[in-house]
């Protein structure tokens, strides 16, 4: 199947409150790489009170606390059905606070848990400190096998079961500063605490996650054309091993 006769819908999930650090380049990236090879693109930019819909990708940022409370609630008002879409094969990206709105919670220090949609076997509670600076992580995902990016982020998140790490830390803090975890995957469903954005320095794991969501679309494995990513792939060789 070509590119040319392809198309994938991507569903933006609260944007309007979850919108920190630049994450909107994750979108821009996608849709991009997507266009460039031909490949029609549907945009659902999903509101408060909104229809989640059926699309092939599903992307949530991060956000200040406030926000986050207000999107847990309503995320978890469609629980159920995002765990159906998630097991017939949509794909999901959480950054940050997205990210940890996909596990089962996220405890604050002194206010009330903020349940999940457990589409991840994960939870988050606060921590004392805050790790900011520069992570490179290595994953058995894509090849190149190396993803960078900016952390900022108190939570302290931990995996169980079938859930397993995007990737292990060999610069930066990763999930909680303790076992070189970074990120969680289970089934299409990822999440991260990679900021800056996390795509556009990470173009080969935004082709797997394009590739991942036409396979849900279409129903067989379908490899995307080559592009010319020189600039980008030198950009992200310069951010490997960079320390903050």
């Amino acid at each position: 199947m070509e590119d040319k006769k392809l198309k994938l819908s991507i569903g933006h999930l609260y944007p309007r409150l979850l919108n920190l650090y630049g994450d909107i380049g994750n979108i821009i990236t996608i849709k991009r790489r997507c266009e460039w090879r031909g490949i029609d693109v549907e945009y659902n930019e999903i509101n408060m009170g909104d229809s989640i819909g059926n699309c092939d990708l599903y992307f949530i940022g991060g956000g200040q606390d406030k926000q986050q409370e207000d999107v847990a609630r309503e995320l978890y008002k469609n629980k159920e059905y995002f765990t159906t879409l998630r097991d017939a094969g949509a794909v999901f990206l959480g950054i940050c606070g997205g990210y940890q709105l996909l596990g089962h919670y996220y405890q604050p220090h002194d206010k009330e848990k903020l349940l999940g949609i457990s589409l991840l076997d994960a939870y988050t509670v606060a921590g004392k400190k805050r790790f900011i600076g520069n992570v490179t992580a290595k994953t058995d995902l894509v090849n190149p096998n190396s993803l960078v990016g900016f952390e900022n982020h108190s939570g302290l998140t931990y995996l169980q079961g079938e859930t397993k790490p995007l990737g292990i830390v060999s610069t930066g803090n990763g999930n909680n500063g303790q076992d070189k975890t970074e990120g969680a995957y289970y089934k299409n469903v990822f999440g991260t605490y990679l900021h800056g954005s996390f795509l556009p320095k990470n173009p080969h794991f935004a082709d797997y996650l394009i590739e991942l969501a036409l396979e849900k679309r279409y129903g067989e494995k379908i490899k995307l054309s080559r592009l010319n990513d020189e600039i980008e792939n030198k950009t992200h060789e310069l951010l490997v091993g960079k320390a903050y």
